[in-house]
């Protein structure tokens, strides 16, 4: 049986719904950063959703490459954020939005590219 110290370690880590282990966002991510991540996370996940119903393959994979890129920003995929220096996952992170912002860039409130 693990102690308490693993329990609570592997609750840190593992989200658990209906028997799924799910990796958790990376704790030491500053807030802006992780922030701008689940932004470009679910506009990502919205572009599947919009590109597989219209048929678009090559939007699909773009925007599923998107997904992928944010996950990995966020420490949900990749390497396991617990085992790796704070600095290096988050210049792993600062990577992921900017490689983001280029694919696809924020937006304003007023619908304007924010990088312009």
């Amino acid at each position: 049986m693990a102690s308490g110290t693993d329990d609570s370690a592997d609750a840190e880590r593992w989200l658990v719904i209906d028997g799924r282990r799910w990796r958790r966002t990376d704790p030491a991510l500053p807030h802006d950063l992780a922030a701008r991540l689940r932004s470009h996370l679910g506009r990502a996940r919205s572009a599947v959703r919009t590109t597989k119903r219209a048929g678009d393959a090559d939007g699909t994979a773009d925007a599923r490459r998107r997904v992928g890129l944010a996950k990995a920003g966020l420490g949900e995929r990749g390497p396991r954020w617990w085992e790796e220096d704070v600095a290096d996952r988050t210049r792993r992170a600062r990577e992921a939005v900017e490689e983001l912002d280029r694919l696809a860039p924020p937006r304003a409130d007023d619908g304007s590219d924010v990088n312009t």
